[in-house]
């Protein structure tokens, strides 16, 4: 993600952690300290294995990956998005093996995330150990959300949520705004997140267009009639949080 949606390399994380919690000046610093422990990962690359317990804490500062289910003959199943300033591995749970696999769908930053799980062990950053649980319990929500998508939802209905779900995460994270934001997607990619053929999701993304509810331009989506779009899909759109998202 480059101009206009590139954010300060640590910028996504604390705009995100903000809108959960009121971090300290020293849980702050804290996050701030993290920025020359950086990992490059290529498109492809694993993150996260299935049945791996105890996974790497870390944070993601820029590029995309899926939480997924890769079936023996190849098929996948992606159950949500991890944008910039999202959380991998960083519940305060107990261990257990993870049920899926997170892969880098794009080039990819990530920061290690081990010291701030140190100090939230150590009692020592309160306010980012309530953050990370409401973060975890949005995923969970967002996992949800998904469920209904697409249990219920008609492909034109789910290809709108899922944009309306994107664009208020991004949003969040300094990526974009009510109505813009990168979408480096493939119609692949979309497809198997929405349990649709990619022919399928075509059509219903040129219906959208011809609607002009939406465009798409070389990687940026566009929502130009927003609110029409969250009555169409039953999505609730509400207001970013902006109190504590100030940038870093």
């Amino acid at each position: 993600m480059t101009g206009r949606f590139a954010p300060r390399p640590l910028e996504p994380v604390l705009r995100r952690l903000r809108t959960l919690a009121s971090l300290s000046d020293e849980e702050v610093l804290l996050v701030r300290a993290l920025t020359e422990r950086r990992e490059r990962h290529p498109p492809g690359e694993i993150l996260v294995h299935e049945g791996e317990t105890a996974p790497y804490p870390r944070f993601v500062i820029s590029g995309w990956a899926a939480r997924q289910r890769v079936l023996q003959d190849g098929r996948r199943q992606i159950f949500g998005f991890l944008v910039p300033g999202d959380p991998i591995a960083l519940g305060l749970r107990t261990a257990e093996p993870v049920m899926g696999s997170v892969a880098a769908i794009t080039a990819m930053e990530t920061i290690d995330a081990e010291p701030v799980l140190n100090a939230i062990h150590g009692g020592d950053a309160p306010q980012l150990a309530a953050a990370l649980a409401q973060a975890e319990q949005i995923e969970r929500g967002l996992l949800l959300d998904h469920v209904v998508r697409l249990g219920r939802l008609t492909a034109y209905e789910r290809v709108a949520h899922l944009l309306l779900e994107l664009q208020q995460r991004l949003e969040i994270a300094g990526y974009g705004d009510a109505h813009r934001f990168p979408l480096p997607l493939t119609q692949e990619i979309l497809a198997d997140a929405l349990g649709l053929s990619i022919v399928h999701v075509n059509r219903t993304l040129q219906q959208l267009r011809r609607e002009r509810l939406i465009e798409l331009r070389s990687g940026v989506a566009i929502l130009l009639q927003r609110e029409l779009l969250a009555s169409l899909a039953a999505y609730p759109v509400a207001e970013v949080p902006s109190k504590r998202a100030a940038s870093a």
